[in-house]
């Protein structure tokens, strides 16, 4: 592994209360997540959709999945206040529930593979997955005639799921597991950093906007001025204001990332996807493990890396059920987690030391 030689990044100090005092205990985290809240999502995001006074879920079909193990597929309709939002389609294991739930957004690529989906019921999980293009489409023309940006209304759409979801008797309330790939990954980590149901919150490969880091660019990393200028409709109009002026946005992705705290959060990279700045991730990843670190569950936060390109392969998936096994069920947390692959790249300067609720650095 080539060694990196750079000073180190100052990233916005995620402990600092917009009235310069410091956050030094525990119970005030409550406090100082809804300051990270204001900063960050209606400057990136635009604000989301408003909550509907009633999701339905309409079960629709119901169908044996023979190659599936004799897994249930229904195929479902979630309605927001009564009209059509979209289709939920959701693989229940052949066995007793009730059972955590992995759901995925990215139903506008492809559904999952089989494999996939074997490995999920096999680890006793339902399987939900939706088309996001359904409540946004992912086009820059369609911006003007929409109220709301492409990220927020996915996000949303992964609420409404959770929605329809809790409805099912078959489905343990208390282990909601949302995942997304690319785009998909910034809507996924936007959606659990903006629904404290969400029991885990995992991105795969998510980038800029996602998981990558607006300050800290390597060689061939997707830009803040690239993502845009490109999908101008993703984010809120005001984000823009800032391409090539990073380093005065209020936050960074850490940020995003600590708004789930003291949940559980994943994020899943690979080492040759450059355009999602894989060395972007492990700083934001560094910083918000020290607010995870504060409230006394460092475990609670993970990222790993794996060889090869921009993809949302077995090995992201199951990555992703190993650390829901920890999470869900108290298993062994895998081995492959927060390694670092990058030996010669500067940790991004540090607010925190020590033990849950010691004094901060006062600076």
């Amino acid at each position: 592994m080539t060694q990196m030689v750079a000073p180190a990044i100052e990233l916005p100090n995620a402990f600092r209360f917009n009235s310069g005092a410091l956050l030094r205990t525990a119970g005030q985290w409550e406090d100082r997540r809804r300051e990270i809240h204001q900063l960050i999502v209606p400057l990136a995001y635009g604000e989301l959709p408003p909550v509907p006074k009633r999701t339905r879920c309409v079960e629709l079909h119901s169908a044996v999945v023979q190659r599936l193990g004799g897994a249930r597929l229904l195929s479902c309709r979630v309605e927001a206040d009564g009209a059509h939002v979209f289709m939920l389609r959701v693989f229940v294991p052949d066995a007793p529930g009730p059972f955590p739930v992995v759901l995925n957004g990215d139903g506008c690529w492809h559904y999952a593979s089989d494999e996939v989906i074997a490995a999920i019921l096999g680890r006793g999980n339902v399987f939900a997955q939706f088309n996001r293009v359904e409540i946004a489409p992912d086009t820059v023309g369609a911006q003007a005639a929409r109220p709301h940006a492409a990220l927020a209304a996915w996000a949303w759409g992964y609420h409404r799921a959770v929605d329809a979801l809790v409805q099912l008797d078959f489905v343990d309330c208390g282990g909601i597991a949302v995942v997304g790939h690319s785009r998909g990954g910034k809507a996924s980590l936007l959606a659990g950093a903006t629904d404290e149901r969400i029991t885990l919150t995992s991105a795969n490969n998510s980038g800029a906007g996602g998981a990558g880091c607006f300050r800290w660019q390597a060689a061939g990393a997707e830009t803040l001025a690239d993502v845009v200028g490109t999908f101008p409709h993703w984010f809120g109009p005001r984000l823009k204001q800032f391409a090539g002026r990073e380093n005065e946005l209020p936050f960074d992705q850490h940020y995003l990332k600590a708004l789930v705290a003291p949940r559980a959060l994943l994020t899943t990279e690979a080492l040759d996807d450059h355009w999602a700045n894989p060395m972007g991730a492990w700083q934001t990843h560094l910083a918000a493990r020290e607010v995870y670190a504060f409230l006394g569950v460092r475990d609670h936060i993970a990222i790993a890396y794996r060889d090869g390109g921009h993809d949302h392969s077995l090995a992201d998936w199951c990555t992703l059920l190993d650390f829901c096994d920890f999470v869900f069920r108290g298993k062994t947390r895998a081995n492959v987690l927060d390694v670092n692959p990058f030996p010669g790249l500067p940790a991004p300067t540090s607010w925190y030391q020590g033990a849950t609720g010691a004094a901060l650095p006062a600076r």
